[in-house]
């Protein structure tokens, strides 16, 4: 698994999407099959015998935030926690193939569109209803079906060498503004996109968001990224001026290599904004798992007090600098409040399976 100081490039492949073409999805699937392996009362409950028993966790969370929630619960537990890392969207969609046939247990995503994909296709398990509890309603599967683990919102990181502040887009629809044409970077294929897409489209319609797009993509023509790490380091270089990313990209390479070598700002769009949108990692047990038991505690874990301070703690190779939402635990590390964001209040069902925002991104030519 990749350290926190290991340079910050993307440990994951160019998203697939989960409407890839089910013949591509197949061959991952075989690929796949063929490898190996709230507060103290909640985590109480979440002790007892593991000796024995092992779950196999498909994650498309960043190595360094599983890593360390999946030790600490293999020593509260004794159940070993065999992990599968790809891209999140490439792991909803071989789940899907895979169907009944799937070696996995537990599906732990960045985003809750590919959780919502295979909630429609009913391919998850209810969560435990004292699981759900331990988490804000309005952040978890609204079937009951995954549950919300942590949350990430949206910002503008820029170089304040190559634009100010006051230069800045305070809208994201300002982004297709021709004067930003060179200046502007995004990276379409992350999953972490779709969601702002999506709150476009939800606000302004299919139609001016697919325009939208389409400016978008010529003003960032020569800087279009494979993955968020790659678009915040050009920035912080100097190689583009601006861009958009999910905040906690800036914290790790801040962590990565040094506030003196950190050349580059955040801020956020105006408040409510489209473009100012929260994002949820979440997890869900998958309904063919044939160790139910073990995946549900797992899911508890992960929202019970010992693992909120995990994802919300300050320093440690570990550090995720993503906001925790279970079991009261508030982040220690130095972002935003979580309650001081001013976020667009799109819900989670609003969000939905990402599956619109690909469509588009896809008529815009970004994917």
């Amino acid at each position: 698994m990749k350290p926190r100081h290991a340079p910050l490039r993307s440990r994951r492949a160019p998203a697939m999407h989960w409407l890839v073409l089910a013949a591509g999805s197949a061959a991952a699937c075989g690929l796949l099959a063929g490898c190996g392996g709230s507060g103290d009362t909640a985590g109480a409950a979440i002790q007892g015998s593991g000796q024995d028993q092992s779950i196999t966790l498909f994650s498309g969370q960043h190595e360094q935030t599983t890593n360390g929630l999946v030790t600490a619960f293999e020593k509260q537990t004794g159940i070993k926690v065999n992990v599968r890392n790809d891209d999140e969207d490439t792991l909803a969609n071989l789940i899907a193939v895979q169907g009944s046939h799937t070696p996995g247990d537990v599906f732990f995503t960045e985003n809750s569109p590919p959780l919502e994909f295979l909630q429609e296709k009913g391919l998850l398990s209810k969560v435990s209803p004292a699981t759900l509890a331990d988490t804000p309603a309005k952040y978890d599967s609204p079937d009951g079906d995954w549950v919300g683990v942590s949350a990430r919102v949206s910002v503008v990181v820029y170089n304040p060498s190559l634009i100010t502040k006051s230069q800045l887009p305070t809208s994201v629809m300002q982004l297709a503004d021709p004067k930003y044409q060179g200046k502007l970077g995004i990276a379409p294929s992350e999953t972490d996109f779709q969601p702002i897409v999506t709150s476009v489209t939800r606000t302004y319609g299919q139609a001016a968001a697919l325009s939208w797009l389409e400016k978008v993509k010529s003003n960032a023509a020569s800087h279009t990224f494979p993955d968020n790490e790659t678009l915040v380091s050009d920035v912080n270089r100097g190689q583009v001026a601006f861009g958009v990313i999910n905040e906690y990209y800036w914290y790790r390479l801040k962590a990565e290599i040094g506030a003196s070598a950190m050349h580059s700002q955040i801020t956020y769009f105006a408040p409510h904004d489209p473009g100012y949108v929260i994002d949820v990692s979440g997890a869900g047990v998958l309904k063919y798992s044939k160790h139910q038991a073990a995946a549900q505690k797992f899911l508890a874990f992960l929202v019970s007090k010992k693992g909120e301070e995990i994802i919300g703690r300050a320093g440690g190779d570990e550090q995720s600098y993503e906001y925790p939402i279970g079991s009261g635990v508030t982040i220690s590390a130095p972002e935003t409040p979580f309650g001081q964001l001013q976020p667009n209040p799109i819900t989670i069902a609003q969000l939905g399976d990402g599956a619109a925002a690909i469509n588009l991104l896809r008529q815009a030519g970004l994917l």
